[in-house]
């Protein structure tokens, strides 16, 4: 049973603080140090929040809805992406992929690919990246996406990110 992509609504905001905490742990374990990754993934009502704001807001986020219904509110959203205008000063195209992530139990099942569709579909955008983390580009690889030499220490996680371009 395919997940229901949908865009997210201010009644997602825990579920989806719950996925991007999750993503996180699993996304960046052995990537960001274990004590670090464990400090800015503990944090859950301040997440709800950032989550509840955005929505509230009327920023558009897309979710993916696990098909399981008996599934509670810590597995309910397995993924989510956002896009939007480019926030670099130097930025190479006008959009900017903000966030794609999938729950690992959903890794390599064409979630991403889905993700990436409805968030940006076929147009030219950038991204950042851990400079380390090499599912991911090599995942945007894939959709078209390469390196084009930016880089910069990524502050919150205390780790390299580089850009990534699809013209």
């Amino acid at each position: 049973m395919q997940p229901e992509i949908r865009r997210a609504t201010p009644d997602d905001a825990e579920a989806a603080a719950w996925c991007h905490l999750l993503c996180w742990r699993e996304a960046y374990d052995g990537l960001v140090d274990g004590a670090v990754l464990a400090e800015r993934t503990s944090d859950l009502d301040r997440r709800i929040e950032r989550w509840s704001h955005a929505l509230g807001e009327g920023w558009i986020r897309w979710v993916a809805i696990d098909p399981d219904p008996a599934a509670g509110v810590e597995d309910r959203v397995i993924g989510f992406a956002a896009a939007g205008p480019a926030r670099d000063d130097d930025a190479p195209t006008p959009l900017e992929l903000f966030a794609i992530y999938a729950r690992k139990a959903w890794w390599s099942t064409g979630l991403g690919a889905r993700l990436l569709e409805v968030a940006i579909g076929k147009e030219p955008a950038s991204l950042w990246v851990l400079e380390g983390n090499q599912r991911a580009r090599a995942f945007y690889r894939r959709h078209g996406f390469h390196e084009d030499g930016t880089r910069v220490d990524e502050p919150f996680f205390g780790v390299p990110e580089i850009r990534m371009v699809r013209r």
